[in-house]
């Protein structure tokens, strides 16, 4: 459990964030069909993402029972994502979008709405003192939730290097893990992520197989 600017959240080690007052989950970059966005440009990777991810996205809500669903952007691979999607993949979203609100922010991969799939489309969202984003700004005000970049975290153990997809916070805002099957992550020591974080409070909570690890900025390596 963390705090961002006061609301307190669950990191689930699966890479969504929870807030049990509110009922509300937030996932960011799925990138759904990444792998046929690849193909069309003749470059063939195994078609399955999308179904690993809904079935990772499917378990995440089946044990948290959100009322409301963020997708925090770059939901889709690009914008023709939704169409592309065959019907097994689509029947399976929207059953997971029944009975529950579902807002999908706009992302730099997907700036429009998803074809023919229901939910509200925002640019940004603002809920409380909180304020979700696909990209996070530098010097915005606390309770920024954003997605965007991807952060991974670097540690090492026994002379062994560990890296892991991470959520990325210093207390006050917080940057989303890649949460589809085929994301990749960029180290959180990255200069990307200059100007978005007071490092005396950073933390690095690091995806493991069954819990998340708190990790301090000072034991971080690239």
């Amino acid at each position: 459990m963390i705090a961002i600017a006061g609301e307190v959240a669950l990191c689930d080690p699966r890479g969504a964030l929870f807030f049990p007052d509110m009922r509300l989950l937030v996932v960011s970059d799925l990138h759904l069909e990444k792998g046929s966005a690849f193909a069309r440009r003749g470059r063939l990777l195994p078609p399955y993402d999308t179904g690993a991810t809904l079935d990772l996205l499917d378990t995440v809500i089946a044990d948290h029972r959100p009322a409301t669903v963020i997708s925090l952007g770059d939901s889709f691979h690009d914008g023709f994502g939704a169409e592309r999607m065959p019907p097994i993949y689509r029947d399976r979203l929207l059953s997971l979008m029944a009975g529950r609100e579902w807002i999908w922010v706009a992302g730099n991969h997907d700036p429009d709405a998803p074809a023919d799939l229901p939910g509200i489309v925002a640019g940004e969202l603002a809920l409380g003192d909180l304020r979700f984003r696909h990209e996070p700004l530098a010097g915005a005000e606390p309770g920024e939730i954003a997605g965007h970049l991807h952060p991974g975290a670097v540690v090492v153990q026994r002379g062994r290097a560990v890296r892991r997809r991470c959520f990325a916070t210093d207390g006050e805002r917080l940057v989303m893990p890649a949460f589809g099957a085929y994301t990749g992550s960029l180290n959180v020591l990255d200069k990307a992520y200059r100007g978005l974080f007071r490092w005396e409070r950073f933390f690095a909570h690091m995806l493991g197989t069954s819990r998340v690890y708190a990790v301090a900025h000072h034991r971080l390596r690239r």
